[in-house]
């Protein structure tokens, strides 16, 4: 007889169902595991063993042969600890056996018998719901499961209780979803002195999802600025934030098992790696464009990250998706974030001060600049020069205006903009960064004389198509910020303001 039990893969975010098959009979005694099984998933031999043996169960002395189905695809990572003992205890008739095939079950065992956890309890818990089985997972991760819906959850602490009840000797009580604080402070804007044209780029970015590059000598300020631009975003919302966390739980790192609805800063240093920005390595784990997916991801010293690293934001940018592609794997994950990058004109950093700069100024600019390719430069809707800030602002008193005073005006312009989608039947549309294509055309006309402005400026600032439909999402934001219906020559002409030839075709 076998005895069955479900689990996952994970692929991406997507958990698909495995069949986890324990066969217990005569012949040389060994204990096999097959199907595709990882240097994690064959260790787990010794660790079953043992927390059985915590327990009080010996493994009879049989040949014992697990088979993860389907035996094609590759399973790996730890989780496959528990369902492989549960199995192994219905097949020995420990536990009843058609109880076992309507569990789906993850965690990893301590030798003591405890229940660590594992990545990946959320969507485990979404595709358990999907097939109407019951989920079993460590206690820790409870909170997090209980977000995928209406199921049963068996949050355990240690295989002994798992087994007590099951056996009906004991209750193990439903885990209630768990909503992670939010009562910590951000950095606020009203931390910055000065920079009032940063700072109204930075609303602007904020209100329609916009890209956004800061340029400006060191110390001017555009880390800060970066910085505060969380505390004026408005918070997840249910829908939002579960995908969000299916990023964080595939990762392993949700804190507690608990779901956050704020959204998500990452700032990597320069020198990280291909992998480590869009996903990938030996199992194809998410990087950091899914990690900052409906967030932000900060690039500071832009031109110092690798020029291939940069160039693999493009189609994240575009598509809102990373797809990673190895020769064992081949997986999506979402990646629709919003990016902000800083740098200073030059190596040195200050180009405009002749007593600073260094001796090779200006070709050192143009030098720097073009490791900014033009095709990324063009996918960024806001450019903003930051100056140094004088030492008049520095001893003004803080600005009276807040992130909170801000974050209402984000909030209501991004109410405008998701109603307005709501209303065209494109509900998986938020902001206006993400339309495109007829969308953008039916919501950003402008009127004849904005027009005009922007036929010109086509020509005389060598626009492309993409530059040219950034300018109108843009356009479109500050209208809507304003409250206005209709498109201006006075948003055409601000958003404009915003747009400047890429560096790169500036070195010559």
């Amino acid at each position: 007889m076998v005895a069955h039990i479900n689990t996952v893969a994970f692929a991406g975010i997507e958990a698909k169902p495995v069949d986890v098959q324990v066969q217990v009979s005569n012949g040389m005694a060994g204990f096999t595991i097959v199907g595709l099984p990882d240097k994690a998933v064959g260790e787990s031999r010794e660790r079953v063993r043992s927390a059985l043996a915590a327990v009080g169960l010996a493994l009879p002395p049989k040949r014992i042969t697990v088979n993860l189905s389907p035996a094609d695809l590759p399973k790996e990572g730890s989780h496959y600890d528990l369902p492989i003992a549960l199995g192994l205890m219905a097949a020995m008739e420990v536990l009843d056996r058609e109880d076992m095939a309507g569990l789906l079950a993850l965690g990893e065992l301590s030798l003591d018998g405890k229940i660590s956890a594992v990545p990946g309890v959320l969507p485990a818990a979404i595709a358990a719901s999907g097939l109407d089985l019951a989920l079993v997972c460590p206690a820790a991760q409870g909170g997090e499961a209980a977000w995928a819906g209406d199921l049963d959850i068996l949050a355990a602490p240690d295989l002994l209780s798992l087994v007590n009840h099951l056996k009906g000797s004991q209750i193990l009580s439903r885990p209630e979803a768990a909503l992670a604080d939010m009562d910590g402070s951000l950095p606020d804007l009203r931390d910055i002195k000065g920079q009032e044209l940063a700072k109204r780029a930075l609303e602007i970015a904020a209100a329609g999802g916009h890209n956004l590059l800061m340029m400006g000598p060191p110390g001017s300020g555009k880390s800060m600025l970066a910085a505060r631009l969380p505390s004026i975003l408005p918070p997840l919302s249910a829908r939002e934030a579960l995908e969000v966390s299916m990023v964080a739980s595939v990762a392993g790192m949700l804190d507690g098992g608990a779901i956050s609805r704020r959204r998500p800063f990452r700032s990597p240093h320069h020198s990280a790696s291909m992998p480590a920005l869009v996903g990938g390595g030996a199992r194809a784990k998410p990087g950091e464009v899914s990690l900052a997916h409906m967030g932000v991801l900060f690039l500071d010293e832009l031109p110092e990250f690798p020029r291939a690293t940069l160039e693999s934001l493009r189609q994240p940018i575009e598509t809102g998706k990373a797809v990673v592609s190895r020769a064992m794997a081949h997986v999506t994950y979402p990646a629709r974030f919003q990016l902000v990058a800083a740098m200073n004109p030059c190596r040195c950093g200050h180009l405009d001060d002749a007593a600073l700069a260094c001796a090779r100024a200006p070709r050192c600019a143009a030098d720097y600049q073009a490791k900014i390719s033009g095709p990324l430069f063009d996918r960024i809707d806001l450019h903003i020069d930051v100056p140094a800030v004088s030492a008049l602002d520095l001893t003004l008193p803080s600005p009276a205006e807040g992130s909170a005073d801000v974050a209402k005006r984000v909030a209501a312009a991004r109410t405008l903009q998701r109603d307005r989608f709501q209303a065209m039947g494109e509900p998986d549309l938020l902001t206006n960064a993400q339309a495109d294509g007829d969308i953008l055309g039916r919501i950003a006309r402008p009127d004849e004389a904005g027009r005009a402005l922007l036929e010109k400026a086509i020509g005389q600032m060598r626009l492309s198509a993409r530059g040219y439909h950034r300018i109108l999402r843009v356009a479109r934001t500050l209208a809507d910020m304003d409250g206005a219906a209709d498109i201006r020559r006075a948003h055409i002409a601000e958003a404009l303001s915003f747009r400047r030839i890429a560096p790169a075709f500036n070195a010559a």
